[in-house]
């Protein structure tokens, strides 16, 4: 384990993943993010069967009347009061490696510090995946997953990531179904005092994996660094 919690603890990361109300690190307390008990977007939840006990017996259809013939009954469908089955869900990630780099580490999930920022493992061979985001294999969205940068001795794996070039194959590993593999399509910097998490943080749009560490100066004054390495990779 590693005590440079510090290192990206910084990372302005937006809490509340919406691009029109965004959260920087130390600014407000995160939001609750846990899922609320309700049904996914255009699903409607099955209303209970209504219950035998003291109900009223069925009506009997109107009988005919002398002269007049008697008019059937219209169907009413009926359907099923079960739930419909939510969509299937994409397995959490479990490991990361990048092809050519030392870069094979352990993913954790993880979510919103205290501060307002996301959360980053303590131990310098883990990194966290944030899991009010999409997930790896999502058919939408960027999931994103961060790790540090070094440690109060050494250099992290995820140092390399400024090194990546184009091309570079990326696997990620999950608790269920098959890895997933991603090309690096490009490595930037993002300034941490101009943090746009609206650009990082998305539920929709093209299914995108990032990574991200810190990198740029080290500030003294700020005991931090004074950008973010991010680094977009797309599936193969």
């Amino acid at each position: 384990m590693t005590t440079a919690a510090t290192w990206l603890r910084r990372v302005p990361i937006a809490a509340g993943l919406l691009a029109a109300n965004l959260l920087v690190a130390g600014c407000a307390a995160a939001p609750d993010l846990r899922p609320r008990d309700q049904p996914a977007a255009g699903q409607q939840t099955a209303l209970p069967a209504p219950s035998v006990a003291g109900t009223a017996p069925p009506k009997a259809p109107p009988k005919a009347v002398a002269g007049i013939p008697e008019q059937p009954v219209p169907k009413v469908p009926v359907r099923s009061a079960t739930a419909p089955k939510p969509a299937p869900q994409s397995g959490r990630p479990r490991s990361l490696t990048v092809q050519g780099t030392s870069i094979n580490m352990t993913v954790v999930a993880v979510g919103v510090a205290r501060d307002g920022a996301m959360e980053i493992p303590d131990a310098f061979n883990e990194a966290g995946w944030y899991r009010h985001g999409p997930a790896p294999g999502s058919a939408a969205g960027t999931a994103v997953i961060a790790a540090h940068v070094d440690t109060t001795s050494d250099l992290a794996p995820f140092s390399l990531l400024k090194t990546l070039r184009p091309g570079a194959a990326v696997v990620v590993g999950r608790d269920r179904g098959a890895p997933l593999r991603y090309r690096v399509v490009s490595v930037g910097l993002m300034a941490k005092d101009k943090f746009d998490g609206g650009a990082l943080f998305r539920r929709d749009g093209p299914p995108l994996l990032k990574l991200v560490t810190c990198g740029g100066r080290w500030l003294d004054a700020q005991q931090d660094y004074s950008d973010n390495v991010i680094v977009t990779a797309a599936p193969e």
